[in-house]
Protein backbone atom coordinates (compact mmCIF):
# COMPACT_ATOMS: atom_id res chain seq x y z
CA UNK A 1 0.00 0.00 0.00
CA UNK A 2 2.87 2.39 0.72
CA UNK A 3 4.25 1.81 -2.77
CA UNK A 4 0.82 2.61 -4.24
CA UNK A 5 0.48 5.77 -2.13
CA UNK A 6 3.99 6.81 -3.17
CA UNK A 7 3.00 6.36 -6.81
CA UNK A 8 -0.12 8.49 -6.36
CA UNK A 9 1.96 11.12 -4.57
CA UNK A 10 4.48 11.09 -7.39
CA UNK A 11 1.78 12.00 -9.88
CA UNK A 12 -0.13 14.42 -7.64
CA UNK A 13 2.68 16.29 -5.92
CA UNK A 14 5.49 15.52 -8.35
CA UNK A 15 3.56 16.76 -11.37
CA UNK A 16 2.50 19.96 -9.64
CA UNK A 17 5.67 20.80 -7.70
CA UNK A 18 8.35 19.47 -10.04
CA UNK A 19 7.29 18.49 -13.55
CA UNK A 20 5.11 21.49 -14.47
CA UNK A 21 7.53 24.14 -13.08
CA UNK A 22 10.47 22.39 -14.72
CA UNK A 23 8.70 22.25 -18.09
CA UNK A 24 7.83 25.95 -17.75
CA UNK A 25 11.39 27.00 -16.89
CA UNK A 26 13.68 28.65 -19.40
CA UNK A 27 16.58 26.38 -20.17
CA UNK A 28 17.83 24.31 -23.09
CA UNK A 29 15.03 22.16 -24.55
CA UNK A 30 17.15 18.99 -24.77
CA UNK A 31 17.87 18.63 -21.01
CA UNK A 32 14.31 19.76 -20.36
CA UNK A 33 12.95 16.93 -22.51
CA UNK A 34 15.37 14.46 -20.93
CA UNK A 35 14.08 15.46 -17.46
CA UNK A 36 10.51 15.06 -18.77
CA UNK A 37 11.41 11.53 -19.89
CA UNK A 38 13.12 10.78 -16.57
CA UNK A 39 9.96 11.81 -14.70
CA UNK A 40 8.02 9.27 -16.73
CA UNK A 41 10.70 6.58 -16.37
CA UNK A 42 10.33 6.96 -12.62
CA UNK A 43 6.53 6.91 -13.04
CA UNK A 44 6.77 3.62 -14.91
CA UNK A 45 9.01 2.05 -12.27
CA UNK A 46 6.75 3.21 -9.43
CA UNK A 47 3.64 1.84 -11.13
CA UNK A 48 5.18 -1.52 -12.05
CA UNK A 49 6.78 -2.07 -8.64
CA UNK A 50 3.60 -1.05 -6.76
CA UNK A 51 1.43 -3.38 -8.86
CA UNK A 52 3.95 -6.20 -8.49
CA UNK A 53 4.16 -5.79 -4.71
CA UNK A 54 0.37 -5.65 -4.45
CA UNK A 55 -0.05 -8.83 -6.52
CA UNK A 56 2.58 -10.66 -4.49
CA UNK A 57 1.07 -9.37 -1.24
CA UNK A 58 -2.36 -10.61 -2.29
CA UNK A 59 -0.85 -14.05 -3.01
CA UNK A 60 -1.79 -13.91 -6.68
CA UNK A 61 1.89 -14.64 -7.44
CA UNK A 62 3.83 -17.02 -5.25
CA UNK A 63 6.99 -19.06 -5.23
CA UNK A 64 10.71 -18.41 -5.15
CA UNK A 65 10.46 -16.00 -8.06
CA UNK A 66 8.14 -13.67 -6.19
CA UNK A 67 10.51 -13.57 -3.22
CA UNK A 68 13.40 -12.70 -5.55
CA UNK A 69 11.37 -9.98 -7.28
CA UNK A 70 10.30 -8.53 -3.93
CA UNK A 71 13.91 -8.45 -2.73
CA UNK A 72 14.97 -6.83 -6.01
CA UNK A 73 12.33 -4.11 -5.65
CA UNK A 74 13.29 -3.59 -2.00
CA UNK A 75 16.96 -3.26 -2.93
CA UNK A 76 16.10 -0.64 -5.53
CA UNK A 77 14.23 1.40 -2.94
CA UNK A 78 17.16 1.12 -0.50
CA UNK A 79 19.47 2.59 -3.14
CA UNK A 80 16.91 5.31 -3.99
CA UNK A 81 16.71 6.23 -0.28
CA UNK A 82 20.48 6.29 0.20
CA UNK A 83 21.02 8.54 -2.83
CA UNK A 84 18.17 10.84 -1.80
CA UNK A 85 19.65 11.21 1.70
CA UNK A 86 23.21 11.74 0.42
CA UNK A 87 22.11 14.33 -2.13
CA UNK A 88 19.85 16.09 0.37
CA UNK A 89 22.64 16.35 2.95
CA UNK A 90 25.17 17.48 0.34
CA UNK A 91 22.83 20.10 -1.12
CA UNK A 92 22.72 23.78 -0.26
CA UNK A 93 19.00 23.44 0.47
CA UNK A 94 18.24 24.44 4.07
CA UNK A 95 16.73 21.40 5.83
CA UNK A 96 17.20 19.50 2.58
CA UNK A 97 16.70 16.15 4.32
CA UNK A 98 13.12 17.20 5.11
CA UNK A 99 12.39 19.03 1.85
CA UNK A 100 13.61 16.06 -0.19
CA UNK A 101 11.48 13.74 1.91
CA UNK A 102 10.84 10.94 -0.59
CA UNK A 103 13.54 8.85 1.09
CA UNK A 104 11.13 8.21 3.98
CA UNK A 105 8.70 6.40 1.68
CA UNK A 106 11.53 4.56 -0.06
CA UNK A 107 12.82 3.28 3.31
CA UNK A 108 9.33 2.15 4.33
CA UNK A 109 8.73 0.34 1.04
CA UNK A 110 12.11 -1.39 1.29
CA UNK A 111 11.64 -2.30 4.95
CA UNK A 112 8.18 -3.80 4.53
CA UNK A 113 9.19 -5.56 1.32
CA UNK A 114 12.19 -7.17 3.01
CA UNK A 115 10.07 -8.07 6.04
CA UNK A 116 7.52 -9.68 3.72
CA UNK A 117 10.22 -11.97 2.36
CA UNK A 118 11.09 -13.24 5.82
CA UNK A 119 14.34 -11.34 6.28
Amino acid sequence: MIASATTVGHFAVGSKDFLKPMLGASFDPIPKKVMHCVFHYVSTYLILSAVTLLLIGLNTCSGAGSVAVTKFIAANYVVFAVWQIVLAIASDIPNGIFKLFQWIFFVLIALFSFLGTGL
